[in-house]
Protein backbone atom coordinates (compact mmCIF):
# COMPACT_ATOMS: atom_id res chain seq x y z
CA UNK A 1 0.00 0.00 0.00
CA UNK A 2 1.61 3.34 -0.66
CA UNK A 3 -0.59 6.57 0.32
CA UNK A 4 -0.29 10.37 -0.50
CA UNK A 5 -0.74 12.71 2.65
CA UNK A 6 -2.44 15.82 1.99
CA UNK A 7 -5.80 15.43 1.23
CA UNK A 8 -5.62 11.82 2.13
CA UNK A 9 -4.66 10.81 5.42
CA UNK A 10 -4.55 15.08 6.46
CA UNK A 11 -6.78 17.67 5.13
CA UNK A 12 -4.07 19.96 4.20
CA UNK A 13 -4.97 21.39 0.77
CA UNK A 14 -7.10 24.11 1.84
CA UNK A 15 -4.20 25.17 4.42
CA UNK A 16 -1.27 25.13 1.03
CA UNK A 17 -4.16 27.01 -0.84
CA UNK A 18 -4.42 29.49 1.56
CA UNK A 19 -0.85 30.18 2.63
CA UNK A 20 0.02 30.27 -1.08
CA UNK A 21 -2.92 32.91 -2.13
CA UNK A 22 -1.95 34.94 1.10
CA UNK A 23 2.04 34.47 -0.21
CA UNK A 24 1.29 35.55 -3.52
CA UNK A 25 -0.67 38.69 -2.83
CA UNK A 26 1.26 39.90 -0.54
CA UNK A 27 4.28 39.34 -2.75
CA UNK A 28 3.33 41.16 -5.87
CA UNK A 29 1.38 38.25 -7.69
CA UNK A 30 -1.67 37.58 -9.08
CA UNK A 31 -3.53 34.08 -8.13
CA UNK A 32 -5.57 32.28 -11.40
CA UNK A 33 -8.63 30.59 -10.95
CA UNK A 34 -6.42 27.12 -12.13
CA UNK A 35 -3.79 27.68 -9.76
CA UNK A 36 -4.48 25.39 -7.17
CA UNK A 37 -5.52 22.39 -9.38
CA UNK A 38 -2.06 22.98 -11.37
CA UNK A 39 -0.03 23.14 -7.91
CA UNK A 40 -1.53 19.70 -6.30
CA UNK A 41 1.00 17.49 -6.60
CA UNK A 42 4.11 19.90 -7.88
CA UNK A 43 7.29 18.85 -5.90
CA UNK A 44 8.35 22.00 -3.21
CA UNK A 45 10.77 23.34 -6.30
CA UNK A 46 8.33 22.97 -9.09
CA UNK A 47 5.63 25.19 -7.53
CA UNK A 48 7.86 27.82 -5.96
CA UNK A 49 9.32 28.44 -9.40
CA UNK A 50 6.03 28.66 -10.45
CA UNK A 51 4.35 31.27 -8.09
CA UNK A 52 8.27 32.86 -8.96
CA UNK A 53 8.16 32.72 -12.54
CA UNK A 54 3.92 32.00 -13.76
CA UNK A 55 2.40 34.09 -11.08
CA UNK A 56 4.76 37.21 -10.63
CA UNK A 57 5.68 36.61 -6.84
CA UNK A 58 8.51 39.12 -6.09
CA UNK A 59 11.04 36.85 -4.86
CA UNK A 60 13.44 33.88 -6.28
CA UNK A 61 11.91 30.02 -5.88
CA UNK A 62 14.33 29.56 -3.10
CA UNK A 63 13.03 32.37 -1.01
CA UNK A 64 9.46 30.95 -2.09
CA UNK A 65 9.85 27.76 -1.06
CA UNK A 66 11.89 28.70 2.15
CA UNK A 67 8.95 31.09 3.21
CA UNK A 68 6.22 29.26 1.97
CA UNK A 69 7.40 26.12 3.59
CA UNK A 70 8.09 28.21 7.01
CA UNK A 71 4.30 29.21 7.29
CA UNK A 72 2.86 25.80 6.66
CA UNK A 73 5.26 24.40 9.58
CA UNK A 74 4.43 27.47 12.12
CA UNK A 75 0.23 25.88 10.78
CA UNK A 76 1.40 22.70 11.79
CA UNK A 77 2.64 23.59 15.33
CA UNK A 78 -0.74 24.77 15.96
CA UNK A 79 -2.50 22.11 14.81
CA UNK A 80 -2.76 19.25 12.05
CA UNK A 81 -5.57 18.26 10.48
CA UNK A 82 -6.02 14.79 10.68
CA UNK A 83 -8.57 13.80 8.37
CA UNK A 84 -11.50 11.78 10.38
CA UNK A 85 -10.86 8.15 10.62
CA UNK A 86 -7.69 8.03 8.44
CA UNK A 87 -4.91 7.02 10.95
CA UNK A 88 -7.67 4.22 11.68
CA UNK A 89 -8.06 2.99 7.88
CA UNK A 90 -3.56 3.36 8.00
CA UNK A 91 -3.17 1.35 10.60
CA UNK A 92 -6.05 -1.32 9.87
CA UNK A 93 -4.29 -1.67 5.73
CA UNK A 94 -0.55 -1.70 7.73
CA UNK A 95 -1.54 -4.70 9.49
CA UNK A 96 -2.37 -6.75 6.08
CA UNK A 97 0.56 -4.99 4.04
CA UNK A 98 3.87 -3.39 4.22
CA UNK A 99 3.44 0.23 3.80
CA UNK A 100 4.43 3.20 1.94
CA UNK A 101 4.13 7.46 1.67
CA UNK A 102 4.47 8.99 -1.30
CA UNK A 103 4.06 12.69 -0.90
CA UNK A 104 4.37 15.92 -2.21
CA UNK A 105 5.03 17.80 0.82
CA UNK A 106 8.17 18.83 2.02
CA UNK A 107 10.37 15.59 4.21
CA UNK A 108 10.12 18.38 6.88
CA UNK A 109 6.11 18.99 6.66
CA UNK A 110 6.10 14.85 6.51
CA UNK A 111 7.92 13.73 9.60
CA UNK A 112 5.73 16.59 11.48
CA UNK A 113 2.68 15.87 9.88
CA UNK A 114 2.89 12.05 11.03
CA UNK A 115 4.50 12.99 14.23
CA UNK A 116 1.28 15.04 14.93
CA UNK A 117 -1.32 11.93 13.83
CA UNK A 118 1.01 8.90 15.24
CA UNK A 119 1.63 7.16 12.43
CA UNK A 120 5.28 7.64 12.16
CA UNK A 121 5.81 3.92 12.52
CA UNK A 122 3.55 3.08 10.21
CA UNK A 123 5.18 3.40 7.23
CA UNK A 124 8.42 1.52 6.14
CA UNK A 125 9.37 3.92 3.83
CA UNK A 126 7.78 7.52 3.56
CA UNK A 127 9.47 9.44 0.22
CA UNK A 128 9.11 13.38 -0.78
CA UNK A 129 8.72 14.40 -4.42
CA UNK A 130 11.32 17.19 -3.05
CA UNK A 131 13.73 13.88 -3.00
CA UNK A 132 13.50 12.48 -7.04
CA UNK A 133 13.63 14.30 -10.27
CA UNK A 134 10.33 15.38 -11.29
CA UNK A 135 7.25 15.87 -9.25
CA UNK A 136 3.40 13.76 -9.66
CA UNK A 137 1.83 13.69 -12.22
CA UNK A 138 4.90 12.13 -13.38
CA UNK A 139 5.65 8.70 -11.48
CA UNK A 140 8.91 9.29 -9.79
CA UNK A 141 8.22 8.95 -6.51
CA UNK A 142 5.70 6.12 -6.79
CA UNK A 143 8.34 4.19 -8.60
CA UNK A 144 11.03 4.88 -5.80
CA UNK A 145 8.68 4.00 -2.98
CA UNK A 146 7.35 0.78 -4.56
CA UNK A 147 11.44 -0.02 -5.10
CA UNK A 148 12.02 0.63 -1.67
CA UNK A 149 9.28 -1.45 -0.27
CA UNK A 150 11.10 -4.48 -2.30
CA UNK A 151 7.76 -4.92 -4.58
CA UNK A 152 6.51 -4.36 -8.26
CA UNK A 153 4.59 -1.18 -9.02
CA UNK A 154 2.21 -3.44 -10.71
CA UNK A 155 1.84 -5.02 -7.25
CA UNK A 156 0.83 -1.80 -5.26
CA UNK A 157 -2.47 -0.38 -4.66
CA UNK A 158 -1.70 3.69 -3.89
CA UNK A 159 -4.85 5.97 -2.23
CA UNK A 160 -4.41 9.18 -3.94
CA UNK A 161 -7.33 12.49 -3.82
CA UNK A 162 -5.53 14.57 -6.85
CA UNK A 163 -5.86 14.55 -10.40
CA UNK A 164 -1.75 14.57 -10.62
CA UNK A 165 -1.43 12.13 -7.82
CA UNK A 166 -3.49 9.79 -9.53
CA UNK A 167 -1.88 10.47 -13.04
CA UNK A 168 1.41 9.87 -11.22
CA UNK A 169 0.45 6.39 -9.38
CA UNK A 170 -1.64 5.05 -12.59
CA UNK A 171 1.90 6.11 -14.74
CA UNK A 172 3.73 4.00 -12.20
CA UNK A 173 1.81 1.18 -13.11
CA UNK A 174 0.19 0.84 -9.78
CA UNK A 175 -3.65 0.11 -9.27
CA UNK A 176 -5.20 3.59 -7.86
CA UNK A 177 -8.11 4.48 -4.99
CA UNK A 178 -8.93 7.90 -5.50
CA UNK A 179 -10.88 10.00 -2.22
CA UNK A 180 -11.40 13.12 -3.95
CA UNK A 181 -11.50 16.31 -2.06
CA UNK A 182 -15.07 17.88 -2.14
CA UNK A 183 -13.55 21.52 -2.96
CA UNK A 184 -11.37 19.54 -5.74
CA UNK A 185 -13.11 16.94 -8.08
CA UNK A 186 -11.19 14.57 -9.77
CA UNK A 187 -10.72 15.77 -13.29
CA UNK A 188 -12.87 13.01 -16.01
CA UNK A 189 -9.30 11.55 -17.35
CA UNK A 190 -7.47 11.15 -13.68
CA UNK A 191 -11.24 9.66 -12.27
CA UNK A 192 -10.95 6.78 -15.64
CA UNK A 193 -7.66 6.00 -14.22
CA UNK A 194 -8.87 5.01 -10.82
CA UNK A 195 -9.58 1.39 -10.29
CA UNK A 196 -11.72 2.59 -7.24
CA UNK A 197 -13.12 6.13 -6.32
CA UNK A 198 -14.75 6.33 -2.63
CA UNK A 199 -16.05 9.21 -1.13
CA UNK A 200 -14.30 8.75 1.86
CA UNK A 201 -11.07 7.77 3.11
CA UNK A 202 -13.26 6.39 6.52
CA UNK A 203 -14.92 3.95 3.74
CA UNK A 204 -11.79 1.89 2.40
CA UNK A 205 -11.29 -1.40 4.39
CA UNK A 206 -8.43 -4.04 4.12
CA UNK A 207 -11.50 -6.39 2.50
CA UNK A 208 -11.96 -3.72 -0.69
CA UNK A 209 -8.50 -3.45 -0.79
CA UNK A 210 -8.24 -7.63 -0.83
CA UNK A 211 -11.41 -7.43 -3.41
CA UNK A 212 -9.36 -4.97 -5.90
CA UNK A 213 -6.32 -6.68 -6.17
CA UNK A 214 -8.08 -10.54 -6.47
CA UNK A 215 -11.68 -9.67 -7.54
CA UNK A 216 -12.27 -13.12 -8.56
CA UNK A 217 -11.31 -14.51 -4.82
Amino acid sequence: MIFDLDGVIVDSEPVWEEVRRRYVAEHGGAWQPDSQRRLMGMSTGEWASYLSAELGVDRSPEQVATEVVDEMARRYLEHVPLIDGADRVVRELAANWPMGLASSSPARLIEAALRATGLTDVFAVTLSTEQVARGKPSPDVYLQVAERLGMAPERCVAIEDSSNGVRSASAAGTRVVAVPHASYPLDPDAERLAALVVPSIGELTAGTVRELVTPNG
